[in-house]
This record gives structure tokens, sequence and C-alpha cells, in this order.
């Protein structure tokens, strides 16, 4: 609660000078300005998500495009900690929406667009933000005492080119307090693997020289899972 309060008040004068901004800088950096504003307002609702001591529950689901919530990791990161970077989006246009809260999600993969870029070389280094809809997908997976598999037909990748994770470390890079940075904390990875498992998927990684990949598997909202299993049996 005392963290909260101590982030929230500066992060009210950040919002504000933005919004006194905005009315002053050159039309075409206006988009800047609003970007400020609508980033505090995100670190804001985090924090309040924060002081419920991330209890699942509190997780507001709605139908996420995660599109929407890619461009806006790309937008940050293009105007921030990436900008040297190139950035590929490869996306499949027809992919539904996940069932899952907007915030968290943009906090998930920007800690891993993040990531990818601080490992990514100064010339050349490159992002590729991809997604796809895997109806065969099926992860075995623990609750309630007995195994089950469920459907995680949403995949979304983060590839970079940078130099590789240790393999000594690969196997507990989700695990807090790890990291491969001199000044890192290592809790970024830790707060991804705890938002995609809230929402019920599962992440993988894989990594060598100039190729490391994050796979984040994800379940669509169950109307939506239910009809396209439908149309698989009806196709058949």
């Amino acid at each position: 609660a005392v963290m909260a309060h101590e982030i929230k008040n500066p992060l009210g004068g950040i919002r504000g000078a933005a919004q006194l901004l905005e009315d002053v800088v050159p039309p075409n950096d206006r988009s800047l300005a609003q970007l400020i504003c609508k980033e505090a307002d995100r670190i804001r609702d985090l924090i309040d998500r924060m002081e419920t001591c991330g209890d699942p529950m509190a997780l507001s689901r709605t139908p996420v495009n995660i599109h929407e919530v890619l461009d806006r990791v790309k937008q940050v990161a293009e105007t921030s900690f990436g900008r040297r970077l190139r950035i590929i989006e490869n996306f499949d246009p027809s992919l539904p929406p996940v069932s899952g809260d907007r915030d968290s999600l943009i906090q998930a993969f920007m800690n891993i667009v993040r990531n990818a870029s601080d490992a990514s070389p100064a010339d050349g280094g490159e992002i590729v933000l991809s997604t796809g809809y895997r109806p065969g997908v099926r992860i075995a997976m623990s609750g309630q005492g007995k195994a089950q598999r469920v459907s995680l037909p949403l995949e979304v990748t983060v590839r970079d080119n940078g130099s590789g994770i240790p393999s000594e470390l690969l196997p507990h890079i989700f695990d807090p307090f790890v990291t491969t940075k001199t000044k890192g904390a290592g809790l970024g990875l830790a707060l991804v693997a705890k938002v995609i498992a809230d929402h019920g998927g599962v992440i993988e990684c894989e990594s060598q020289p100039r190729r490391t990949l994050f796979r984040i598997l994800l379940p669509v909202a169950a109307n939506l899972e239910q009809r396209a299993e439908i149309n698989e049996v009806v196709h058949a």
C-alpha cells in the first residue's frame, strides 16, 4: 500500500504534465503526449490491482483483441526503449479475441518485448511479433486433483536475434530473481508467467544464439471455442 501510494503521486504529476504538453506541442507530436497519458492510466490501474495481492479473480475479463495489445506494445517500444530496433508484425487477421484483462496482457507482452530489446544487438536488432490460430493445440494441465487437456488455440510468438539465453538459465527464466542482466531484478518474466497462467495459458521459451523465441498459448472465450469445435465437427 505504501509503495502504491508513492508511485501514484508522481504518476499523477507525469500525467498532468503530459496533458499540458498536449495543448502546446505541434499537432504531429500530440500523439506522443496522448501515449504518455494512456500509459500513466494503465500503470495506475495495474497498481490498483497489485493492491489486491495479485488475486486472479481480480482480473477484469472481457474479449480482448490480442493485436491491439501487441500494437500498443509496439508503439511504446518504438517511441522509447526499442527505437533502435526493427519491429516486424506477422499477424493472422482472422484471430478471435482472447478472454482476458487487456492491461495485464499489455504489461506481460511489454516485459517480453523489453527483454528482447535488451538482448538484441545494437546494430541490426530485430524483433518479430507473430500470431496464429492452432485449433488442434491441447495442453495437459492439472486442476482440481486431476489432469485434463485444455484447448489453447491462440498462439503469440516474440522472436529476437540477440545473443540468446545461457543454457543453464533457460529452465529457470520464469522463476523470480533469475536474470542475465547485471542490474536486473529478475521479476519481469516471473510476472509474465503469472499473468499468462492467470489467463489459463502457458508460456515457453527456446533459445540459441541469434534466435530466442517466446511462445504464448492462450484460450479463446468459451463460446468462441465451442463454436470453433462445432465447426470442426461439421466440416469433418
